[in-house]
């Protein structure tokens, strides 16, 4: 493992166990879980992911701006239109990885109250659970 700590734009050392939380915490919402499968499929617009999702407008964009300043996703314009793409493909074998965790442990990770306390154990109706 990694432990040499990473460098911050104003130099200052992190060590690796706070920046990997910091990682996976720009993962920890479930529509930018959403939004990356979306983009995993290959690049969208807004517009697109709204119509995908069914969330607003600013919701998406809120979430996509979180997913680009965590270094996620990137944007480019065309024309009138922002272009968002996944930034690394490891990202795909990151949730696929996390997925085959969650597939074994799900009971456990559902009745953690450590991580979520107070929360419900049954599925949500909504899967992307920000409409």
């Amino acid at each position: 493992m990694e432990t040499t700590p990473a460098l911050s734009p104003t130099g200052a050392a992190w060590p690796a166990a706070d920046l990997t939380a910091r990682f996976f915490r720009g993962l920890a919402d479930p529509c930018r879980v959403h939004l990356l499968d979306l983009l995993l499929d290959g690049p969208r617009t807004v517009s697109e992911l709204v119509a995908l999702t069914g969330l607003a407008q600013n919701r998406v964009s809120m979430h996509l701006a979180c997913l680009r300043t965590c270094g996620f996703v990137t944007a480019r314009r065309e024309g009138r239109w922002v272009i968002y793409q996944v930034t690394d493909p490891r990202i795909l074998e990151i949730l696929r990885l996390a997925r085959g965790v969650i597939a074994e442990h799900a009971a456990r990770i559902l009745t953690c109250q450590v991580v979520n306390p107070g929360a419900p154990t049954a599925p949500p109706s909504d899967p992307c659970l920000c409409n």
